[in-house]
């Protein structure tokens, strides 16, 4: 079944390209209206791609700014899912769709050695010369993925149940913001249950143009929300991305998956965390005698594009004695995989240069996003570190036995 987004509801009103960070930075890209809508009349016609295709970051700045509500970052990403099949995608861009798989091949061996096997210079160089840039930040393995860490943790017997989708960053390059997501929860009274057969969310494969990767793992990540979803078991995740996937993208693309499966949103962790400290589950007092601390926090992209507010900032907010600040200084640049590509990387750098610029020159001591790989950007650019706005929450409400050094 072949979706198509009918383009004849823009009305060239050019607010789009106002707000992409790409189309302000380089004139490689045409612009989300003309290579969007525009184009798409064009493919209509069977007539030829245009090459700036794929200079477009998903960022969805395109679909929040739109006053029509044309989902313009869709219509260029099943455009690219067309190119991809007809004339094949690259093995880099197969390699950033699909570091999940990577990772569960290279499982066996010791973290240490997997990522002095990645991360010097003669790979890198390597890897350079494949189309990822050896200057990009590529994140680095943790010791044990979140799934390994999961297992061993001793929760209480507690009526209540969560499901938590951890997502690909968190599982194989950040468990310990995984662990902190699990102890917010089992002290706002929720047993958490992240169950074995969820998978990649697909975003970074749809990003890259393979679409039928994606359309499985969808398939059986349905297939395991659909058994709680009977169950009446609320299901989270802290990563903006994987919830943006479930709410939008997945009844998008793969509207016979989602009619075959139903849907299960996935809720904002940090919301769900909120509503419980407004009903008395959670309790947001710090323990005595924490200095103050100032975070200045980023808002993805994918987290604006879902409307739903800045519940990560506003837990924040709640905490005693935390003075956080909103760098309001737009898209940070990676969009997932996309500032690490060789062609990309110097746009994904200027496209972050602002909010590099306010991050540095802020007086807090870190900087904070639900993104994983937006704060492994903010990090690479501003030289400042960045955390989970949960991480913030439990080292506050719980000193001294967040235990770091978890990853690397």
């Amino acid at each position: 079944m072949k979706v198509r987004i009918n383009p004849d509801k823009c009305i060239a009103c050019t607010t789009c390209v106002v707000n992409c960070p790409v189309s302000r930075v380089t004139p490689k890209f045409l612009g989300p209206r003309m290579i969007g809508p525009a184009y798409e009349r064009f493919r209509l016609l069977g007539l030829a791609e245009d090459e700036s295709l794929t200079y477009c970051a998903n960022c969805k700045n395109c679909d929040i700014t739109c006053p029509q509500g044309v989902h313009v970052s869709s219509i260029n990403m099943l455009a690219r899912a067309e190119q991809s099949k007809k004339y094949g995608a690259s093995l880099r861009d197969w390699v950033l769709a699909h570091g999940e798989l990577q990772a569960k091949m290279l499982q066996m061996i010791p973290a240490g050695l997997k990522n002095w096997g990645m991360l010097n210079p003669v790979t890198r160089h390597v890897l350079d010369k494949l189309g990822i840039d050896k200057r990009a930040p590529l994140p680095a393995f943790a010791k044990k993925t979140f799934r390994q860490m999961f297992k061993k943790i001793n929760q209480p017997d507690l009526p209540r149940k969560i499901i938590y989708f951890p997502g690909c960053y968190i599982d194989v390059y950040d468990p310990q913001t995984g662990l902190d997501m699990v102890w917010a929860f089992n002290r706002a009274g929720y047993q958490v249950i992240s169950p074995d057969a969820f998978c990649c969310c697909g975003l970074p494969m749809i990003a890259n143009g393979f679409w039928e990767d994606a359309r499985k793992r969808a398939k059986r990540n349905l297939t395991e929300l659909a058994k709680w979803r009977n169950e009446g078991v609320p299901a989270v995740t802290g990563c903006p991305s994987c919830a943006l996937i479930f709410r939008e993208d997945l009844p998008e693309y793969f509207p016979d998956l989602v009619e075959k499966l139903g849907m299960h949103q996935l809720e904002d962790a940090q919301d769900f965390l909120l509503q419980c400290a407004e009903r008395g589950e959670l309790a947001l007092r710090e323990a005595a005698g924490l200095e103050p601390m100032e975070v200045i926090y980023h808002a993805p992209c994918h987290l604006r594009a879902q409307g739903d507010g800045l519940p990560g900032y506003k837990l924040l907010q709640a905490l005693d004695g935390v003075k956080v600040t909103e760098a309001n200084a737009g898209c940070c640049g990676i969009s997932g995989s996309y500032g690490f590509k060789k062609e990309k990387y110097d746009i994904a750098q200027e496209i972050g240069s602002e909010l590099f610029r306010k991050v540095r020159e802020s007086k807090a001591e870190v900087a904070a996003s639900e993104c994983g790989t937006c704060r492994v950007q903010i990090q690479h650019g501003s030289g400042k570190k960045a955390i989970h706005p949960v991480a913030i929450l439990r080292a506050r409400l719980e000193p001294g036995n967040r235990q770091e050094g978890q990853t690397g």
